[in-house]
Parts: C-alpha cells; structure tokens; sequence
C-alpha cells in the first residue's frame, strides 16, 4: 500500500489559522449585520437621522459600517390644521397589538375615501399635500400612520411585511364606515409595498391603487443601498435581510412585492423616478409586468426617489386625474 503524503506541521498551522480567522470574519460580519439591522428596524427616542448613503462622506460610510444608523422615531410636526382643514382622529387597530392613528377629514357627497399610507421612517403628516390634491378632486382622505410612527403606538417597523396587516385593518375600518363608497389605496414606497402586500396577504380588494416607488424586493432593495455606498452587496446584504426577517419574526427573502403584484385586480397607476437610485426602472417594470392589464405605468425621467407631486406637481396632477377618471368607469 502507497504511504499517505505527511502534511508539513506549518501548513497545518496555517490550515489552522485561516480556518479560525473565517470562522471570526463570519461571526464578526453576522454580528455587525444584526445590529445594523436593529437599528434600522427599532426607530430610537431623539437624535439625528442619519444622512442618505449617497450624501455621505468616506469617513461617514465608514462610521455608519461599524455603527450602524441613526433612525430616530417619526413624529407628526403639522396636522390638517395647519392647511386650514377640520379634521378627526380616529384609531384603528394595528398590527402586532398596535393601535393606529388615522386622521379623517370629511367630505360631503364625496366620489370615494382615498388611504394614504406612508414611507419607511415617514409618518402621515407627509402626506398632507397629497391629501389636498385628492380632496380638490373630491375624495375624502384618511391619513394613516404605521405602527411605530407619529401617533400611533409601537418604535419598530418591519419595512412593509406586519405594515399590511395596518393597511388591511384601516381598509375594514373605511368599508364598514364608507359603503357603498369605493376605496382608493395611496401608498409611497413602503406605504406602496405594504398596500400590495395587503391585497395578497390579507385580501383586501380596493377599487384602486396609486402607487410611487415601492421597492421589488426586500434583498433588491438592501443591495440597493450597498451600491450607494459603494460597497459589495453580498455577502451584507444578504445577511442584513436574514437578520432584519428574524428580529421582526418573519421570511425577509419572501418579501417581494413584485410577487405580490400577480394578486391585483384592480386598476393600478404605478409612478416611478427614471433617477431613483434605491428602486430601479427595471425594479419597478418588473412590478408592473406582474400586475399585467391592470396597471399603468407612469415614469418621471428626471426624478429620483422623492415626492412626484412636490416635484412636478402638473404632470401628478394630470396622471392622477386621468387615471381616477378611468378607473370610475
């Protein structure tokens, strides 16, 4: 019988070496990824938002790596008061034992209610000029903030996943009150996400949906942010998205509104930025194929991640009004 080879006592101790010093960097890397995915998942009490990743310097990506960012609760600072509308707040039940606050502002003979439903780190009070553009075209609008924003109850967010069940909920409130009024469903962003996932998750069937900028892919848009940054995707992103999914107790990989979008019936005016750097234009064609007959597809050229309205206010309001209009039929 041949002699196995002996394997020289210094390659064993590099063997050893680099073995250990792998098994550090994982547990290094999967350590720094589950807290940067608290943070961004648990808003805090006070301090600053950390800056956008594009408007960061070396020196301030570098701290975010090894810190993680800042996300300091959202609160509401204006109402419908301050647009001289009168108003009630009403509350909703929320996901994961929340409560939810939503403001309500009446319309008489209206065409319909129209939910508005917020961004990631948002809160509704952002969406007060959107609320007038829909009043000006005869719908009474509802505010809603997510859990964990303004004032509603909670400091987490799940980045649209328990955010559907809220929108579901707030839906079941406005068809119970409203009927046989229809229902339109506004969402930016993760308030866009969250409103598909509601219609696939937990059935809720509007007579519309107005979307801007929802995100494709949890995992897309975590690699998003890394390509701003500069940085390498993978393997971060995929472990920020496992650990976000586990601290918020669910499949962070399975939260993809581009499945979602197979589920709508309804007709559907999706708005994306050409310049958005955190959703794609494939991202959001992508969207917009699974949504098939359903959906119109309005892009922006110039415009990135941001407000439509407060950007091009005429072209909104154009695109919204025709659509409604359609969409009445």
């Amino acid at each position: 019988m041949c002699a196995k080879p002996s394997v020289p006592r210094s390659h064993q101790k590099w063997v050893k070496r680099f073995a250990l010093l792998t098994l550090a960097g994982v547990m290094v890397l999967n350590v720094v990824a589950f807290l940067h995915a608290r943070a961004m998942t648990h808003f805090q009490r006070g301090g600053s938002r950390t800056a956008n990743a594009e408007a960061l310097s070396a020196a301030g990506k570098l701290k975010v790596l090894v810190t993680g960012v800042t996300m300091p609760r959202p609160v509401n600072r204006n109402s419908p008061a301050d647009f001289g509308l009168p108003f009630e707040t009403i509350k909703v039940k929320g996901a994961r034992g929340s409560e939810l606050e939503v403001w309500r502002i009446r319309v008489a003979n209206s065409r319909g209610i129209v939910l508005l439903f917020h961004g990631y780190t948002g809160s509704k009070d952002a969406l007060l000029p959107v609320a007038r553009e829909f009043l000006a075209l005869g719908f009474e609008p509802w505010l809603v903030d997510f859990h964990g924003s303004g004032g509603s109850t909670g400091n987490t967010t799940s980045i649209g996943w328990h955010e559907a069940e809220d929108v579901a909920n707030v839906f079941a409130r406005a068809q119970a009150e409203v009927l046989p009024r229809r229902t339109v469903v506004f969402g930016s962003s993760m308030g866009a996400a969250a409103a598909l996932r509601a219609v696939h998750a937990h059935g809720i069937r509007p007579a519309a949906l107005i979307l801007e900028c929802p995100f494709n892919r949890m995992l897309d848009t975590a690699a998003d942010r890394f390509a701003l940054m500069k940085l390498p995707a993978f393997p971060f992103a995929h472990c920020l998205v496992f650990w976000g999914g586990v601290q918020q107790g669910f499949n962070a990989f399975a939260h993809n509104p581009e499945d979602y979008a197979r589920s709508v019936r309804c007709p559907t005016l999706l708005m994306q930025g050409g310049r958005d750097g955190r959703v794609t234009l494939p991202q959001a064609r992508s969207i917009a194929t699974n949504l098939r007959t359903n959906c119109t597809l309005k892009i922006f050229p110039e415009l990135g991640h941001e407000s439509y309205l407060a950007a091009n206010p005429g072209e909104w309001r154009k695109e919204v009004t025709d659509f409604l209009g359609r969409a009445g039929r």
